[in-house]
C-alpha cells in the first residue's frame, strides 16, 4: 500500500487552492463542501469561482502565488496549468510539512485526492494512488449503485443510540451482533422506504428488551427479478437479495440472477411449469407467512413483475391479513424487456397507440378472453404463456377481425444469451412453433409493430445452421 487511506477534519480551517480555473474550482467544491475556509490565489478567476468570490464564500488573492500565502494551511492544493507554479507550490509545502496535492501530478503530492462517494456522514473513498483517476471514478459509479442514498440517514439515526446499545450490551461480541442485526433488518429497511420515526421507535424498542440476541421481526421482500439479465434488476433488488435469510424463488428467475444472492441463504425452489407445480400456490402462501412469523428476511424472487401475471398480488393478501411486514419491488416485466431486447418497440405512432398484456391462460387452463377487445388494428397485444392456447389464439383473433398476415414475433428466453426471435404471421404462427420446437418460457406479440424487428433490433445477428438466429449484444 502505497497511500495511508486517511481522512482530515478541515472545518473551519484555512485551505489553499492555486489556481482559477475550472479544475481549481472543483477542488474548491470539495473544500467547501467539507467546511473549509478556501482561499483562491489566481490573477483571474472563472466565473464559477467569480460568483463565489463575490457572494465571499471564498477568499479571492488576485495575484501569483508567493510564498507567504501558504501560513498555516490545513491543505495546499495547486490546480494550474503551468508545470513551473505547480512545483514551486508543492516543493515549498513539503518543506514546511503541509499536505500538498497537484492535480493530474501524483510526483508532485503529498496526498492524493480520491474520488469520493458522499452520503454522509458515511463517506466512502476510492483510489488508484493516482494511476488512473478515470477507473477510480468507474469503480466509484458501480458502488454507488450498490449504496442507497439513504445510508447516509441510516448513519445518523444510529448515531444517537450508540451510547444507549454501549450501556446496554457492554459485551463487544453481543454490541456488534445486535448492530449487525439492526443494521441489515427492519430498522434498516425503515431508513431506505422513508420510514425514519417508525425506524427510531422500533430501534429503540430492541434495544430496551435488553437482550444479547434480539429478535427482529419477519418480513417478506417481494421482488421482481426481470425477464433475465441480470443487469436488469433494480438498486433495491439487489440490496435486499443481499439480505434474506431464506429465498423463496420461481422457475423464470435465472441462474445468473440466483448467483447474485447471499451465499448462505436458504434456497427454496417453488417453480411451476404447466401440469408440473413443485408447490401449489396455496401452500407457497403459507410458506411465506410460516418463516416469517419465524423471525426471518424472505425474499420471494419472481420473474419479471410480481404485480403483472405474478400472483404477487394473490401472495401478499395472505401477508397482510398475517398482519406480517412487506415491500414489494418492481421489476421489469417480461413484455417490455423481451420486446426491447428484440428491437420492438410496443408502442408507435404510425403502427399502435395501445399496448395490451394478457395471460395465455386462465387460472382453469382455458384460454377464455375478450377476444374483441383484442383484435383491434393499431394495437399491440402481447400474450404471456402464450405457446399452449396458440392455436386458439390465431383462430380466435382472425374471427374477431384482425388479418391472417397480422405479424407475430416469438421471443424465446428473451434477453438471456440463449434468446430466440422467431417472425411469423398470424396464418403462419403455428407452423413456426412445430418447426423450431420452441420452448417456454417464449412471449407472443401481435401487432404491426413486429415489422420494426428487423430495421430496430439492437442486437448483432449470427447465424446457426443458415436458420436460427442468436442475438448478441452489439458494440
Amino acid at each position: 500500500m502505497e497511500y495511508l487511506p486517511i481522512f482530515i477534519q478541515i472545518k473551519n480551517r484555512p485551505c489553499l487552492v492555486v489556481g482559477g480555473g475550472p479544475v481549481a474550482a472543483r477542488k474548491v467544491a470539495l473544500l467547501r463542501k467539507a467546511q473549509a475556509e478556501v482561499t483562491v490565489v489566481s490573477p483571474q478567476l472563472c466565473d464559477e469561482l467569480q460568483k463565489l468570490s463575490d457572494e465571499n464564500l471564498i477568499q479571492h488573492t488576485g495575484r501569483e502565488f508567493e510564498e507567504s500565502d501558504l501560513g498555516e494551511c490545513a491543505v495546499v492544493i495547486a490546480a494550474t496549468d503551468q508545470r513551473q507554479v505547480n512545483e514551486q507550490v508543492s516543493a515549498l509545502a513539503n518543506s514546511l510539512r503541509l499536505p500538498v496535492n497537484v492535480v493530474d501530478n501524483p510526483d508532485l503530492c503529498s496526498f492524493i485526492m480520491p474520488s469520493i462517494i458522499d452520503r454522509s456522514p458515511v463517506v466512502i473513498a476510492v483510489s488508484t494512488g493516482g494511476s488512473s483517476p478515470v477507473l477510480a471514478r468507474l469503480i466509484r459509479t458501480k458502488l454507488e449503485g450498490s449504496i442507497p442514498a439513504a445510508y447516509g440517514r441510516l448513519a445518523s439515526l444510529v448515531e444517537g443510540f450508540r451510547d444507549k446499545v454501549k450501556s446496554t450490551f457492554p459485551n463487544v461480541e453481543s454490541r456488534r451482533g445486535f448492530w449487525e442485526k439492526i443494521l441489515e433488518g427492519k430498522v434498516a429497511e425503515l431508513v431506505f422506504t422513508g420510514h425514519e420515526d417508525e425506524a427510531r421507535v422500533v430501534l429503540d424498542r430492541a434495544i430496551d428488551t435488553q437482550s444479547e440476541k434480539p429478535e427482529m421481526p419477519g418480513e417478506v421482500f417481494l421482488v421482481g427479478a426481470g425477464p433475465g439479465d441480470p443487469d436488469l434488476l433494480t438498486f433495491r433488488a439487489l440490496r435486499l437479495m443481499q439480505q434474506a435469510d431464506v429465498v423463496v424463488y420461481d422457475r423464470l428467475v435465472s441462474p445468473a440472477i440466483m448467483e447474485m444472492v447471499r451465499r448462505d441463504a436458504e434456497i427454496v425452489y417453488v417453480g411451476k411449469e404447466r401440469d408440473k407445480h413443485t408447490m401449489q400456490q396455496e401452500n407457497i402462501n403459507q410458506l411465506l407467512v410460516r418463516l416469517a412469523k419465524e423471525g426471518k428476511r424472505v425474499l420471494r424472487l419472481k420473474g419479471g413483475d410480481p404485480f403483472i401475471f405474478g400472483r404477487g398480488g394473490e401472495e401478499i393478501e395472505l401477508l397482510a391479513q398475517e398482519g406480517i411486514a412487506f415491500q414489494v419491488v418492481p421489476g421489469i416485466t417480461a413484455a417490455n424487456g423481451c420486446s426491447s431486447y428484440a428491437g420492438i418497440p410496443l408502442t408507435h405512432r404510425d403502427y399502435a397507440q395501445s399496448c395490451v398484456f394478457v395471460t395465455g391462460h386462465l387460472k382453469d387452463g382455458s384460454v377464455d378472453l375478450n377476444w374483441k377487445a383484442l383484435a383491434h388494428p393499431n394495437q399491440t397485444v402481447v400474450f404471456y404463456m402464450g405457446l399452449h392456447g396458440a392455436p386458439t389464439l390465431c383462430k380466435e383473433m382472425v374471427a374477431h377481425g384482425l388479418p391472417a398476415s397480422t405479424p407475430v414475433a416469438l421471443v424465446e428466453q428473451g434477453t438471456t444469451p440463449q434468446q430466440r426471435v422467431y417472425i411469423a404471421t398470424l396464418d403462419t404462427l403455428l407452423e413456426v412453433i412445430a418447426s423450431k420446437d420452441i420452448k417456454p418460457p417464449t412471449l407472443i406479440i401481435v401487432g404491426e409493430v413486429v415489422t420494426l424487428h428487423e430495421k430496430l433490433s439492437w442486437l448483432e445477428e449470427h447465424h446457426v445452421d443458415n436458420e436460427d438466429s442468436v442475438f448478441a449484444y452489439k458494440d
